[in-house]
Formats: C-alpha cells, structure tokens, sequence
C-alpha cells in the first residue's frame, strides 16, 4: 500500500518538465533555441522580415550544416571544410547565414568573431544593421538578457558583443567584452581585422559577373585578402554563399581548385533540367515535382523567371549551372513568316536599333533593325538593313532609311567604347535631327545581350515579315554564338530590350 501511494506522489520526469517548462516560458524559449538554430530563426523572423515565415526543408538543412560548423569552432577543433553554398535567389540564405546565424552563435560562444562580406558596402551593412538590430530588441533581450551591444562599439561597420556575468548578491554585475561583427565590400579593406567565422554572401551581382574585371577582383580578393583574416588558419572556416553567376566566379574558382577541404552544397531551384547539380546527392529525395520549394518557386514563377533572366541566366541563378548557351540558342523554327503587316491598330510601339561597324570592308557589318510589338505580345521584325559602308555612305543610309520609316519609330544607337565610338554616335544623331533617336552604351558581350530575347524565340513570340534579307538574318541567329558574323543578332536583341516591358518576378523571402 505505502508503494503505491509513493508512486501517485513521483510524477513522471516527462510531467515534472512539462510543468517546469510552464513555468519557465523564457529559460524554455532559450533552451530550445540553443538546440537549434532554425528554432532561433523561427522565433525571431517577425524582427528581421515584413513577409511571413515560409518553412521549407532546405532551410532545416542548412541550419544543420552551420550548426556543425560553429560547434567546431567554439570546440577549438581543427577545421573539416569550408562551405560553398550555392542556392537561387529569394531562398531565404541571406537571413539565415548572414544575419540570424552569427546572432545565435553569440548566445552560446559569446567570445566568436565575424568577418562578413558582400559585393557592395551597402548591402553588406544593411546586413550586419539587421543582425545589430534584432540583438538590442525588446524580444532578444527578454530570451537574452546577458547579451547586449557594447556602446564604446556600436557601428554597422564593426560592433562587438558584451556578455553580462553572473554576479554576487549586493555586488555589481560584472561582464565580458564578447565577439564582434566586422562588414565590408568584396574588395574592401580588412587590414587588422581577424575572424573565427568568414562569411561571404553574394560577392557579385548579375551585372559584375559579365566583366572579367569584376570576376578578377573578387576571386583575387577572396583568395589574398580574405583568407589572411583567420584567428586560427587551422580552425576558422569560410563560408561563401550566392547563386552562380559565372563559370569562374568565386564559387567556380574555388571548386575548379577541386580542393579536398572543401564541401559544397547546391540546390538549384528545380531537378527536372538541373539533377546533375544537386549536392550532395541525397538531397533529391526532397524535391517535389522537381521542385526545391513548390511556394517559392512553382512552376508558373520559374518560367517567368526564365523570360526575365534569360538562358544563360536562370541556368546560373536558377540551375546552379552557369554554363554559356551553345550552338542552338535560338530555336529558328519557332519563328514564323509572316506574308504581310499587321493592322497599324495592333502595333503597340516601333523601333529602329542600329549596329555600327567602325569601318568599311571585309570586317563587320553595319545593322539597323526594325522591330514592334503587338498588342498580343507578339514581336514582328519588320525589316533589317545591313552591308558594309562607309562612314559618309553609312550615314546616309541611316537618315534615308528614317525618312522611309516615319517620325512614329524610335531610332537607337548602339555606341561603341572609348571616345571615338562617342563621337560616331554623337555624329548619327546630329545627322537625325528631328526624330526620336537616343544612343546607349550596351553592357556585356554579346551572348549575355542576346539571351532574353532568344527566350522569346524559342517560346514561339517571334514573327518575321517576309523579305529578301530574311534567309541571311536567319542563318546568323541559327549558328550563334558561333556564327561568323553577330551583328544582326546584336541589333535585334538591342531592339528586342528596347521593347520589353521589365517585370518584377516577387519571390518569397
């Protein structure tokens, strides 16, 4: 009888916890968050983002890896690897690497110091501002009160932790100078700064990928720079996170390195085109409907993100793949011919682009494309002008074939680099005086130019009236970029963005 009457009065440990966790809400909150990282992000979302929490499994996973990694370095163990993690863009990486994750290592290795970097200072600040941000809140300082900014260093550039320490009744509290923050640009200074964590999160955008000069720097930044900033080189890891963008960007470089220390993790945003890419290989189990993410990036939004992106670069951004299109860009025969104009009623908007070759002769040639678009987003090339001139004759024909045009089409300029290529488009519309015309200074080669239109050519939007320069013009666009010749290729795609109306393709956070 006494034993079971002492059994009613032993609650179960799984009761007794339930009821200390009642009663502890914060201590609990804190306990759970220590134990993940991904708890820590959920908890504290609402302070770092207006959108709502979109749970996915690449996120959990992700959290795992960094956890592994920081557990590393607050054991002092010998480094394993550094990460590359390549993602699509709106994958939720950037809060999760670079803002929620060095904010949860201070909760528990008080004392860690970062090195955070991205292709410009702005964003790299408005990052750490984030991170500095969510550690004064209300809702931090609740879960964590002995974790707090020091005043003495309390910039977005560089700040530092400092860890309130338990004290003696009737003394004052003491406390410990922690880790730091340090953020700068790729290619920005580090000179006296070391970190036990390098965070590297996006070192270039879309448009610094197409110069070789940019690509250059950063992987030359990452490599002599960047990598002398370690507390320990045998400790302190590197992790470098964007989409890829580049053949030889940062991330290509590091892997064409086929260094044994390092791991990488690809998740491009759907398998269906991009299986060979997903590492580690495991990870295909989660894909559904070859999708990494059915709300971030369904179907119906990665093929908006291919008319907007292009070939070449929804296969970087989207496929981890960033390889230049081959022969076969453009799908020829999805272009239709068409007999006869269409009812002036249903043209939206007309332009002229010209492609100026610089001399006459056997060299390139001089290219003036007509293109509209139709009220049913349907392109026309209407007609193409194209031979090798000179300067004087060039000229002449560009202003005899405005007067055939009409003052209704706008005319384009393409200038050519350097000072002479200014004065030549200067010269064009000085001899336009009167129509529409405006000049403009293409950026990137010629493929990357050409790419979102060939998306609408092979997606069917392309008409072609029918004329004797049309088996010419096509031929080109067949074999390009390995045509001899990719000057009507240019002019059209230089009309092609003059038409296009840009949209804005809203990805979850």
């Amino acid at each position: 009888m006494q034993e079971v009457i002492s059994r009613q009065r032993t609650k179960p440990p799984k009761v007794q916890l339930l009821q200390w966790a009642l009663q502890n809400p914060r201590a609990t909150v804190r306990a759970l968050n220590n134990q993940s990282l991904y708890s820590f992000i959920q908890y504290f979302w609402d302070l770092v983002s207006t959108h709502k929490f979109s749970p996915n499994w690449h996120i959990e996973y992700l959290c795992a890896e960094l956890e592994k990694l920081a557990e590393q370095v607050g054991d002092r163990r010998p480094r394993e690897h550094d990460v590359i993690i390549n993602v699509p863009p709106g994958s939720t990486k950037t809060i999760t690497c670079s803002i929620m994750f060095p904010a949860w290592c201070w909760t528990k290795w008080h004392r860690m110091r970062f090195i955070t970097a991205s292709y410009s200072a702005q964003l790299a600040l408005e990052n750490a501002d984030y991170c500095r941000n969510l550690i004064r809140s209300e809702e931090f300082r609740e879960i964590y009160p002995d974790i707090e900014i020091r005043e003495d260093k309390d910039t977005k550039s560089n700040f530092s932790i400092l860890k309130k320490l338990g004290g003696e009744p009737g003394k004052q509290q003491r406390s410990e100078t922690g880790g730091s923050r340090y953020s700068t640009s790729v290619g920005g200074t580090l000179t006296g700064f070391h970190g036990d964590i390098l965070i590297v999160d996006d070192p270039l955008n879309p448009n610094q990928a197409v110069s070789e000069v940019e690509l250059g720097n950063a992987n030359r930044w990452m490599e002599q720079t960047l990598s002398t900033r370690k507390t320990d080189k045998s400790i302190t890891p590197t992790i470098l996170i964007m989409q890829r963008l580049h053949q030889d960007d940062p991330s290509g470089h590091w892997l064409a390195k086929a260094k044994a220390n390092i791991k990488h993790i690809c998740i491009p945003g759907e398998c269906r085109n991009y299986k060979e890419q997903v590492k580690p290989v495991d990870l295909l189990k989660y894909y559904k409907d070859d999708l990494f993410d059915q709300n971030r990036l369904s179907w119906k939004v990665l093929k908006d993100l291919e008319a907007d992106l292009g070939q070449y670069g929804y296969a970087g951004q989207i496929g981890q793949e960033p390889t230049p299109p081959g022969g076969g860009m453009f799908k020829t025969d999805h272009i239709a011919l068409v007999e006869k104009m269409p009812n002036p009623i249903d043209i939206k908007k007309t332009v002229r682009y010209w492609d100026k070759a610089g001399t006459e002769g056997d060299g390139a040639y001089t290219v003036g494309v007509k293109m509209s678009r139709l009220v049913n987003n349907i392109w026309l090339i209407q007609d193409v002008k194209r031979g090798r001139w000179s300067s004087n004759e060039r000229e002449r024909i560009i202003k005899n074939t405005a007067v055939a045009d009409g003052l209704s089409v706008d005319i384009w300029i393409e200038q050519e680099p350097g000072s002479g290529g200014k004065e030549s488009a200067e010269g064009t519309i000085r001899n336009l005086a009167g129509y529409v015309v405006r000049a403009e200074k293409p950026t990137g080669d010629k493929v990357y130019r050409a790419d979102p239109y060939s998306v609408q050519v092979n997606n069917f939007a392309f008409q072609v009236l029918k004329g004797d320069w049309n088996n010419a013009f096509l031929e080109e666009h067949r074999f390009f970029p390995f045509s001899t010749y990719k000057d009507q290729v240019d002019a059209a795609a230089g009309a092609f963005n003059k038409l296009v109306v840009k949209r804005e393709v809203k990805l979850l956070r």
